[in-house]
């Protein structure tokens, strides 16, 4: 007897803040998953800076939840318009995040799930990480889950690194337990910042300015000596935990070059905790259409580190069809975290549902 996959879409607004990724997958939530299309709809600027406003729970937070969630009922009907696909049975609706503290009990993710469930009239679960944090976990990483079940055939240890404003990483293992997962420090955050900064854009595009500049390796050294590389995982950081390491007095390329090289060597610091070395890396998120933050991964890891699509997935798409599987997995009363993973005590389900014909737009 075959078992039933429910249809999900799943949408994603990293904190780089470029755009919202919406993907549809097929999946029983545990082994089986079919992957289907995905889009990136880029956030128009003025709402990019309206999110930005909202960065640390300050700011037109209602006005911006609103308007964030409406762009996310066009990125859905924009998939549905562009794709033959049957109806989904659930949307798995991540939301913004605008503060992550879970030392301190908190985790705020910016979207409004009833109004979307009532705006596309599907079902939605949002809010995945809030129980998470209230049991005592990190909160974070949250697609770890999602990473063994794609990787389920790969030769393991296995690394895989998302490089999004925050960078995490999946350690995982050759038994089915074995799921270690951590951010390892900032993404392209600083990086996106710098450039928007001294460049008037919003990224480093092709890495134009890291390529012709020099690393300050004082300011490196001083970086990885923060306590947080030290710290025993599971471990997560809000998107500004280090905005104080923001270099000062270089050039624009000097900077951009700093900063990446922050980014890789905080990468090859996590390989102290993983349980075992990891025959290669996998990587996901814009930080892998970075030429430059590439070659350095490459160099400070010494080992075989390719973009995920090497191995046939599709590393733009791989967080929202995380939130797709999640959503799935929410329904059922599955587990979306566990003890390597976000360091709660024991599995935790999580998510809240906004059923379609409840909710009033």
């Amino acid at each position: 007897m075959s078992t039933r996959l429910i249809r999900a879409i799943g949408l994603m607004s990293g904190t780089s803040l470029d755009g919202i990724d919406a993907a549809f997958i097929e999946t029983d939530g545990e082994a089986l998953v079919a992957v289907g299309p995905a889009l990136t709809l880029p956030y128009e600027p003025e709402l990019r800076a309206l999110l930005r406003s909202t960065v640390g729970g300050k700011g037109p937070v209602a006005e911006a939840e609103e308007a964030m969630t409406r762009a996310h009922e066009a990125a859905v009907r924009a998939l549905l318009s562009k794709h033959p696909l049957p109806r989904p049975d659930i949307i798995g609706f991540h939301g913004h995040t605008i503060l992550h503290q879970p030392r301190q009990g908190r985790t705020w993710q910016l979207g409004d799930g009833a109004l979307l469930a009532a705006l596309t009239g599907i079902d939605v679960v949002n809010d995945f990480r809030s129980k998470d944090v209230a049991a005592g976990g990190e909160g974070a990483p949250f697609v770890p889950l999602y990473h063994r079940a794609l990787a389920a055939k790969l030769e393991k240890p296995l690394a895989v690194l998302n490089i999004g404003g925050v960078a995490n990483v999946t350690w995982i293992g050759e038994q089915e337990n074995d799921l270690l997962a951590f951010d390892t420090g900032p993404g392209n955050a600083l990086i996106d910042d710098w450039a928007l900064t001294h460049t008037g854009k919003p990224v480093d595009e092709g890495g134009a300015l890291a390529r012709t500049g020099r690393v300050d390796e004082k300011h490196l050294a001083r970086f990885l000596a923060h306590p947080y590389f030290a710290r025993l995982p599971p471990k997560s950081l809000d998107r500004d935990d280090f905005a104080s390491f923001m270099p000062q007095g270089l050039s624009p390329q000097d900077g951009a070059a700093t900063l990446a090289a922050m980014t890789a060597a905080a990468v090859a610091e996590a390989r102290r905790h993983f349980p075992s070395p990891a025959r290669r890396w996998l990587v996901a998120g814009g930080g892998r259409h970075n030429p430059v933050l590439m070659g350095l991964l490459r160099e400070r890891l010494g080992g075989p580190v390719a973009p995920v699509e090497s191995c046939g997935w599709d590393g733009d798409a791989l967080e929202a069809q995380a939130f797709a599987y999640l959503a799935v997995r929410s329904l059922k009363g599955l587990a979306l975290s566990l003890p390597g993973t976000t360091g709660v005590k024991m599995p935790t389900t999580g998510g809240q549902l906004h059923r379609a014909g409840a909710a009033k737009a």
